[in-house]
């Protein structure tokens, strides 16, 4: 078996479709400034980079640190980029809806998130998903960008809670603090966590099935690191930048 093989997984092409062919129907009625756009089309770029390329094949039969980094696409990157490509007005429109009101809420999305993560890594269902991905891998790869989403909507967006730049910042700095235990933990243990890959059919790269798994940890922890300081360090400096404008208007108002 070639393990670069390139895999059409038609459910999942079907789904990015779907998705893309949904927001060009969106553009119609809330129209979208050039950026956002662009951030949608790295979304569902990265989707086929996921699904559609040997990522895939290498997540699906080798490689512990392919399927964390195909994780780390479906539950982080392509979310953030999809949420960021929605206008405003879009955003406030769905935001009427009472479902998707309650769960934008800072304190129910980013548990919501945490929790998702945390359940598809422990090791029974982890393997479980990998054992059916005809079925129960798909519901995994939905709930995570599903749950992707919503952690990052209070962020990215201002519809239908304003969050305040400096509550955005602490919410970016708890996401982090949270999430990071799981690449972490899966670079110290001494021993392989998830049955199904310690039975790969071969090892690639030289890469033990102990060095696979601290290989994936350390990605996993390292790219939260930089993703989510990243956008952290964007909001803290709003947050003092306002923080200096009203000191100002106070000033200016008082002389």
């Amino acid at each position: 078996m070639n393990p670069y093989a390139w895999e059409l997984r038609w459910d999942e092409a079907l789904f990015t479709v779907l998705l893309a062919a949904g927001y060009l129907l969106a553009l119609r009625f809330f129209p979208a400034r050039r950026w956002r756009q662009a951030c949608f089309a790295g979304s569902i770029a990265l989707l086929v980079l996921a699904f559609q390329t040997p990522l895939e094949h290498l997540s699906l039969h080798y490689l512990l640190s392919a399927h964390l980094l195909q994780n780390v696409i479906l539950a982080e990157w392509a979310p953030a980029l999809a949420v960021l490509g929605v206008p405003p007005a879009a955003a406030a429109a769905l935001g009427r809806v009472p479902a998707v009101r309650q769960l934008t809420r800072p304190l129910v999305a980013l548990p919501l998130w945490l929790v998702t993560y945390a359940a598809w890594h422990l090791p029974p269902a982890y393997d479980l998903a990998l054992r059916h991905p005809d079925s129960i891998l798909h519901l995994e790869h939905l709930t995570y960008f599903v749950a992707g989403a919503l952690m990052w909507w209070p962020v990215l967006q201002d519809a239908p809670h304003r969050v305040p730049s400096g509550v955005r910042a602490g919410y970016l700095f708890a996401a982090f603090l949270l999430a990071s235990p799981i690449g972490l933990l899966l670079a110290l243990v001494a021993t392989p966590v998830y049955d199904f890959y310690a039975r790969a059919p071969e090892r690639l790269w030289g890469l033990s099935r102990l060095e696979d798994q601290q290989l994936a940890g350390l990605t996993m922890a390292a790219e939260q690191a930089v993703v989510f300081f990243a956008v952290f360090a964007v909001f803290l400096l709003r947050f003092f930048a306002e923080e200096e404008l009203d000191e100002a208007r106070v000033t200016s108002g008082s002389s």
